[in-house]
């Protein structure tokens, strides 16, 4: 039996390093570009709800852009703090920037779909670009994205913005996500394959062609998804649309959460929904433990005296497999790779996010965000 779990963890694990290296090759990078001006004029739009602790910094990122023909629209989803006032302030008049007053919620929404919906309506670009508030964009980076855009002929493309994390907390959990995304993810069959399955993004940063988005029904689609980044992601694949995506490669960067209680918290409100539910939540959970925990509990174990095939060699070399694929990972998107030692710790605090999103799911039917459920 032990031996067939040790087969099992090994192919994992192989079948991981496959993806990587693939990926390490094939998956795009946005370039630094200080183009000015070109055919196509942008719309960035960002919902915004207490937000004035970061927007003042990302507008005035945004406004230095080297490219200039944008319009940038805010929307002060009913802030309890003074996130308009700020982002007015911070504009400094310059005329590219409208904040817009939300609109109550309709039945059936989630507020940040209905407040992406709301913005787009209002937009007048030729491509659409949805970002979050406390995203970060160096001078160069709307110039880069757009030359994606026309390089790859995307009609979305989903950017997956560095992740800048400081506390132990964001360090051990946050970079998680390139794990998923580099190792589990192959870039190829993204783009080239038309399977839903096989799609994902990043709703800090996701671009439209104006065409393409109003075909696929814009944000309606997803009105009550939570994780209504990787719903539009399957919708633009499921209609035969074209979905790329790109590492922004530290041109765009975003600090989603600042301590364990946000990440916690943050992490909590989508992983359910980005699991499929109870039962694949579950399964992951017990994956994770099977792929990153058990092979460090048999090479403990055969240490003090227990049979255990191949060991110490088969044993240690799982458990460096797994620490390499999440170092190479954090390597590859910019991340601290000493970090990834500590990869048992991250399942762990992985495993309580898990509980804490089921525990919401259970009690109260669903998690609570910036003082709101987050069921529509």
């Amino acid at each position: 039996m032990t031996t067939l779990l040790l087969i099992v963890i090994s192919i994992a694990l192989a079948g991981m390093a496959l993806i990587l290296l693939s990926n390490w090759w094939a998956f795009p990078r946005l370039k630094d570009s200080t183009a000015s001006v070109g055919e196509v004029k942008a719309s960035l739009l960002i919902p915004a709800r207490n937000e004035a602790g970061a927007i003042g910094a990302t507008i005035e990122g945004l406004l230095r852009q080297t490219y200039t023909d944008f319009e940038l629209l805010i929307l002060d989803d009913h802030s309890e703090d003074s996130t308009g006032s700020v982002a007015k302030a911070a504009a400094e008049g310059d005329t590219r920037l409208t904040v817009l007053d939300g609109r109550a919620i309709p039945p059936g929404w989630l507020a940040k779909s209905w407040a992406c919906q709301q913005l787009a309506a209002k937009a007048r670009g030729d491509v659409l670009i949805f970002s979050d508030a406390d995203v970060r964009w160096s001078s160069g980076a709307l110039a880069a994205l757009l030359d994606e855009f026309e390089r790859s002929g995307a009609d979305m493309l989903a950017v997956m913005p560095t992740q800048r994390t400081v506390s132990w907390a964001e360090r051990l959990c946050v970079p998680l996500m390139a794990l998923a995304i580099h190792a589990y993810l192959p870039v190829v069959a993204v783009h080239r394959t038309p399977f839903r399955l096989l799609a994902a993004a990043n709703g800090q940063c996701i671009a439209f062609k104006r065409a393409a988005y109003e075909r696929l029904g814009g944000h309606t689609v997803v009105r009550d998804n939570i994780v209504e980044d990787v719903g539009l992601a399957r919708r633009v694949k499921g209609m035969g649309l074209r979905l790329r995506m790109v590492e922004a490669d530290g041109l765009i960067s975003c600090r989603m959460y600042c301590d364990w209680r946000s990440v916690r918290g943050g992490y909590a409100k989508n992983i359910l929904a980005g699991f499929g539910g109870a039962a694949g939540l579950l399964a992951g959970t017990v994956f994770h433990w099977l792929i990153f925990l058990v092979p460090w509990a048999l090479l403990g174990l055969g240490f003090v005296g227990s049979e255990i095939p191949g060991h110490p060699w088969w044993t240690l070399l799982i458990v460096t497999a797994g620490l390499s694929v999440r170092s190479l990972t954090a390597l590859r998107t910019r991340q601290r790779v000493g970090d990834g030692l500590l990869l048992p710790v991250s399942v762990v605090l992985m495993t309580c996010i898990a509980a804490q999103s089921l525990w919401w799911h259970w009690r109260f039917g669903g998690p609570l965000w910036k003082g709101r459920r987050a069921v529509p």
